[in-house]
């Protein structure tokens, strides 16, 4: 009289949809489109929280304002939620579960994350002992970072390192993209290029360009990402014309709550 069971079933699903979507989308500062597909046969059983598997597919996305993300996807097989919660317009896992995850960054997307604030205080006022030995123990800063993807999961940099005695010195290189421990992108088998830089600038461009490397090996690390419940793990990434694609695995311990604070992701953070 007041409604089937498959009308039940239906509207669960339905409201399941509504708020994942919802929570999803808090996690990013901004987002084209964000959609969630469940599924549950037979359906009664969304009725106890349970789902045969759970999709979403994110594009057009940004975190933090700063970092462009093309498009973010993760699909997990069954997972128990809080239908208590779903009826209050939450969700909550039951427990933690893992989904295979994909990521595709832009060529255009990663060099605007280059100039985001956070990557910026990485760049700059820059000493180690293989920089001091070059600068004259002053620090240096690395401006106007541009990255081109190669084929082959290859990239060339191209950068100006601003010294106190030296004024700018450019440098570029092209080296190999490689994941290491899961969780750190690396820049290995650099290769200094030369061309355009000027005969006097050589040796000074190379050691530079070396000390550049060693830095940015030590500056993307997913263990300081923290989107809210949900961290990334990498298995493999390849460069497909402009764009960069990893695939892995997502561990999602919670989803944010709608109304509240997302967390932090601090690429690159100290």
């Amino acid at each position: 009289m007041f409604g089937t069971p498959a009308l039940t079933a239906d509207w669960g699903e339905n409201l399941i949809n509504t708020v994942a979507t919802q929570a999803i989308t808090h996690l990013f500062s901004a987002s084209q489109e964000v959609s969630v597909a469940v599924g549950c046969f037979p359906a009664a059983k969304i009725l106890q929280g349970k789902v045969d598997s759970f999709k979403m597919q994110g594009q057009g996305l940004e975190i933090r304002q700063q970092f462009p993300v093309e498009r973010m996807s993760f699909a997990t097989d069954a997972v128990a939620l809080d239908l208590g919660a779903i009826l209050q317009g939450k969700l909550r896992l039951q427990h933690p579960t893992q989904a295979v995850a994909e990521i595709i960054l832009t060529e255009a997307g990663i060099n605007q994350a280059f100039q985001a604030e956070l990557v910026q205080k990485r760049l700059q006022n820059i000493l180690t002992p293989e920089i001091a030995a070059i600068s004259g123990e002053e620090p240096v800063s690395f401006a106007n970072v541009n990255i081109t993807l190669l084929p082959q999961n290859q990239v060339e940099l191209r950068a100006e390192v601003i010294l106190p005695f030296h004024g700018r010195v450019p440098i570029q290189v092209r080296t190999t993209l490689a994941i290491a421990r899961r969780t750190k992108l690396q820049f290995t088998q650099p290769q200094w290029l030369e061309t355009g830089i000027a005969p006097d600038q050589h040796r000074i461009s190379q050691a530079l360009t070396t000390a550049f490397v060693e830095l940015l090996n030590t500056m993307v690390d997913l263990d300081r990402f923290d989107l809210d419940g949900v961290m990334l793990k990498l298995n493999r990434l390849v460069t497909q014309g402009n764009q960069l694609v990893f695939s892995g695995y997502a561990e999602i311990r919670h989803f944010p709550v709608v109304g509240t604070q997302t967390g932090t992701w601090q690429p690159m953070a100290a």
